[in-house]
């Protein structure tokens, strides 16, 4: 897509600066992790005694994870063109796979056991459930831990040039910049403590989180016991006993909020320092060519803070939105958490563009 014709303009005029999400928080991104939960359920399966299947040869073994390693745009367009068959995005994705092992006679034959007592949300609340786990590993702990390291050398750097405060607008008493960098370093230092503790709940229990699919095929196994295994062992998350159809999104919920601290801080320091700059407390650096106004080029604006605090107002209204939202669900489920997760991508690029 030409980036001009983008509605979006995280998908147009900055698509540059948050492509690091592009894979992970995108339509793409979710695609290929519910391929990768649905070939780790199919495995689970084959590697436990109780179902009495056949043993895996490391070549079948092989040709699954290079289902999910070797995952890329022309299989998503896949994907997509059977979803407009079936005109359903999980089931899209079994049917993927279902032909990309049509030529291995022990696993075709075996097909049924792709999506095996799965619902949807099974599917659907892992990969959400990783999807999120690699954006807050890959991306938002080390930007924002990057930004409290250089606020934490900055405030070491500036700690004995003085500055005079002001409260109320007004001139108040002496401190030094140093220690106005470190009130913010240490808030972030504890968002960023909260965030590295974040856990990221799955459930892998059926149409109403009761297994009664399961039960009724294989009555005998402790299917609690396999499903949280299965979440921890395979998918690295923390496992959520008991719930409806759905994940109730609590986890969900903590994640954007903390988020949101750490964008409101961020937008106190960027006012602090637009604020500063009028003061001349601080200048900006002119760079050869720019042009700070169309009529008044002798001016520099502030415009990366007001650009900052602008894109995590935005962040902050979607991130609140779905922090609001997705504990909420009618009886065992409604639909409104679908679409409304869809939108996880534009909550945290916002976020990104900011930082």
């Amino acid at each position: 897509m030409d980036s001009i014709l983008a509605i979006s303009p995280l998908d147009g005029r900055y698509r540059d600066k948050v492509s690091a999400l592009n894979e992970v928080v995108s339509e793409f991104g979710l695609i290929k992790f519910r391929v990768q939960v649905e070939v780790e359920w199919f495995k689970f399966l084959f590697s436990k005694a109780e179902f009495n299947l056949p043993k895996l040869g490391s070549a079948d073994i092989k040709l699954l994870d290079d289902i999910v390693a070797n995952f890329d745009n022309v299989a998503a367009a896949r994907v997509k063109e059977i979803e407009a068959t079936t005109n359903h995005d999980v089931k899209a994705v079994e049917y993927y796979i279902k032909e990309q092992i049509a030529d291995n006679q022990l696993l075709f034959a075996h097909r049924e056991f792709i999506h095996f007592a799965c619902t949807s949300e099974d599917i659907n609340n892992t990969s959400y459930a990783l999807m999120l786990k690699a954006i807050t590993e890959q991306v938002l702990l080390p930007q924002v831990g990057a930004i409290t390291e250089k606020l934490t050398a900055q405030a070491n750097e500036y700690r004995d040039i003085a500055m005079m405060c002001r409260t109320h607008g007004q001139p108040a008493t002496p401190s030094t910049m140093g220690k106005e960098f470190y009130n913010v370093a240490y808030r972030l230092q504890r968002q960023l403590a909260q965030l590295t503790k974040q856990e990221f709940l799955a459930k892998i229990n059926g149409a109403v989180g009761n297994y009664n699919a399961h039960l009724v095929a294989y009555p005998e196994i402790k299917w609690d016991k396999l499903a949280e295994e299965f979440v921890t062992q395979k998918l690295g998350l923390t496992f959520n006993p008991f719930t409806t159809q759905i994940e109730p999104h609590d986890y969900q919920a903590e994640l954007y909020d903390n988020l949101r601290r750490i964008n409101i801080i961020l937008i106190d320091l960027s006012r602090d320092l637009w604020g500063y700059i009028s003061l001349n407390y601080f200048k900006q650096k002119v760079k050869a060519g720019e042009v700070g106004s169309s009529t008044m080029p002798h001016k520099v604006n502030p415009i990366d803070f007001e650009n900052a605090e602008g894109n995590f107002g935005l962040a902050n209204s979607v991130l609140g939105h779905l922090a609001e939202k997705l504990p909420l669900s009618r009886w065992q489920r409604d639909l409104t958490d679908s679409t409304v997760q869809r939108n996880i991508g534009v909550g945290i690029g916002y976020m990104v563009l900011a930082l």
